[in-house]
């Protein structure tokens, strides 16, 4: 089916149900309180703070109408902080609706209960390394030790989701992957895996905002406090290679796959040579933030109003005239636009 005449439905609804996050992670730029970038004002740019448990139902019941299968991703800030969790969580699983969450996991243990009596489906965690290396990235003594405490105590739990870790690798963390991933073989993971980072810089920017900046205005984004070029790669693909070499009770990937040092000198040092080579989310996520607004694939993408909850029904938005022109100027383009290009969702 043609970009512009797009059919099939989302493979994931991305639900914003809040604006808060409890930590400072330094690659973030909400942690780092950049709140004028593209990424930041998809994440904490809407009101109300939070999602209302009547907009949430009407999210949830026109999925399960329109498309059965979709599932339902809560995502980005910090999901665990949502006052209605318990209960959207369970009209969700109710509607016979997929759920996952993506957390920091700080409030996890005290969650836990009510995630796994809700029937949430599937856990997913975001650590960036060891004790003392993710306690300073993400600025709290205490993220890592509670994180594991979570994950030890829903894990022992009847009826759990099925619980996965993903690590950003940065400046930080580069040179114990392989530590952090031996650290898992004694808990019941599902998965672990690496994304390298996301960002936008300047120059990407700049030379994005030329070429089509009236239509998708792109701003530097997660680079505030990040410097790529202090990203040892030699001993990055060291790390690498010996965690593929190795086998572990749990899957492993990374995310992109860059295997050889000049792929990885072209991810961190050559940020306006494509890595990708489409946008595959565009065409199977959409976001809904607190305030009803839908936005294309998820927060990493433009800051662009597709359509809104309150005025038409996701189908309506989700093949709206606005997403469809992106999809179809994201086809004419190549794939990606020069904003896309350190983006996970070009493969």
């Amino acid at each position: 089916m043609a970009p512009s005449n797009y059919m099939f439905g989302p493979e994931w609804i991305v639900l914003g149900v809040n604006n808060v996050c409890n930590l400072h992670c330094k690659m973030c730029d909400v942690g780092t309180a950049n709140l004028e970038t593209n990424f930041a004002q998809n994440l904490v740019g809407s009101h109300p703070l939070n999602m209302p448990l009547e907009l949430f139902k009407t999210v949830v019941d026109q999925a399960a109408d329109f498309w059965p299968n979709v599932k339902l991703g809560y995502a980005f800030t910090e999901p665990l902080v949502y006052p209605d969790l318990k209960e959207s969580l369970a009209y969700a699983n109710d509607k016979g609706l997929f759920t996952s969450i993506t957390t920091n996991a700080l409030n996890l243990k005290r969650k836990a209960t009510d995630l796994v009596e809700a029937g949430l489906n599937e856990l997913y965690i975001s650590l960036d390394g060891l004790e003392e290396t993710h306690n300073y990235i993400r600025g709290n003594k205490k993220s890592f030790q509670k994180a594991i405490e979570g994950i030890q105590f829903i894990t022992s739990l009847k009826g759990a989701p099925s619980v996965s870790v993903f690590c950003v690798i940065t400046e930080w963390n580069f040179e114990e992957l392989v530590g952090f991933t031996e650290f898992f073989r004694e808990l019941p993971i599902k998965h672990v895996g690496f994304m390298h980072p996301n960002f936008v810089t300047e120059e990407m920017a700049s030379v994005h905002n030329a070429m089509c900046g009236n239509h998708y205005p792109a701003t530097h984004s997660n680079v505030e406090e990040t410097d790529m070029g202090k990203v040892d790669l030699v001993k990055l693909q060291a790390q690498i290679s010996r965690i593929k070499s190795t086998e572990f009770p749990f899957t492993v990937s990374f995310s992109p796959e860059l295997n050889s040092l000049e792929e990885l000198e072209k991810f961190y040092l050559r940020p306006m040579e494509k890595i990708g080579r489409n946008c595959s989310d565009v065409f199977k996520n959409m976001m809904v933030k607190t305030d009803g607004t839908v936005i294309p694939a998820h927060g990493r993408c433009y800051n662009l109003d597709v359509g809104n909850v309150y005025k038409d029904d996701l189908k309506t938005i989700w093949r709206s005239p606005v997403l469809s022109k992106l999809r179809l100027d994201l086809n004419k383009a190549g794939g990606l636009f020069p904003g896309c290009n350190r983006c996970c969702s070009g493969v």
